[in-house]
């Protein structure tokens, strides 16, 4: 199998454009959210997330199914990663005049907003929702507060084949001085920029928690006619990069 670029030293990370270092950055903080949105899951017995067949259900914030808060407008309710091994985690339950937030793992049920593999539930039907401008709309507004998810709220659905990435983090003041982050994320476009050599087509962000694996990714370019990119981590065309730290570590992925 013939792979688009020219040895393996090329994938070390000094070699790597500033386009994808920038990208990396962009992830890096993302996991991090993602990281203090998850830091206190529990299962529905109580114990430290415990898997439950055939899919993993988690509840945020250290809540279970009875404490869950109600949902706000247009708030998330479940977060589905369907990236490898599927795992749920419950933010908020539905209003009582409301459908039960939907656990699909389909992004056609009416109440999904995708972002490359997450899938965000909200309560109301999303054809409610506008559509939102490149660069200019901010597609959701995720707050924390003492490292804690507090809401993460929709406002648009992004464009069909496009992505979300952070656009600005604004730190606030409670009345009782704890401090906490609101995260706008706008969306983007797919690139359509062509792979060149010795350079990686997809990035991965990988941190590996007690029970299970947290993947972030991003296309950095498309690859010539005749070759294709790697969609996981684990694929044998996959360059293994840097640790960040005990837990987290970058993959490249080249033209195949």
């Amino acid at each position: 199998m013939m792979i688009y670029k020219s040895d393996q030293s090329s994938a070390s990370f000094g070699g790597v454009s500033h386009l994808v270092l920038t990208y990396l950055g962009l992830i890096l903080i993302q996991l991090q959210l993602n990281f203090e949105n998850s830091v206190a899951f529990t299962s529905a017995r109580g114990s430290t997330l415990t898997a439950v067949h055939p899919q993993r259900i988690f509840y945020a914030n250290g809540m279970n199914k009875t404490s869950l808060p109600e949902c706000g407008h247009l708030s998330v309710c479940n977060k589905i990663d369907v990236y490898d091994k599927l795992w749920i985690e419950k933010q908020c339950k539905c209003p009582s005049h409301a459908p039960v937030c939907s656990t699909s793992t389909h992004s056609n049920d009416g109440h999904t907003v995708s972002d490359k593999t997450r899938l965000y539930k909200i309560c109301e039907p999303v054809r409610k929702l506008p559509k939102c401008r490149y660069f200019r709309d901010i597609t959701w507004v995720l707050t924390t507060k003492n490292d804690t998810l507090v809401n993460q709220v929709v406002n648009c659905i992004c464009p069909k084949d496009s992505v979300a990435y952070m656009i600005k983090r604004q730190a606030f003041t409670e009345s009782d001085d704890s401090v906490g982050f609101r995260y706008s994320f706008a969306c983007s476009p797919p690139t359509r920029v062509l792979c060149q050599r010795k350079e990686p087509c997809r990035l991965f962000s990988v941190k590996r928690r007690s029970s299970f694996t947290e993947v972030n990714t991003s296309v950095l370019c498309h690859c010539p006619r005749g070759f294709e990119c790697p969609s996981h981590h684990t694929d044998s065309t996959v360059i293994p990069g840097k640790f960040y730290d005990l837990l987290t570590r970058t993959f490249s992925g080249y033209c195949v």
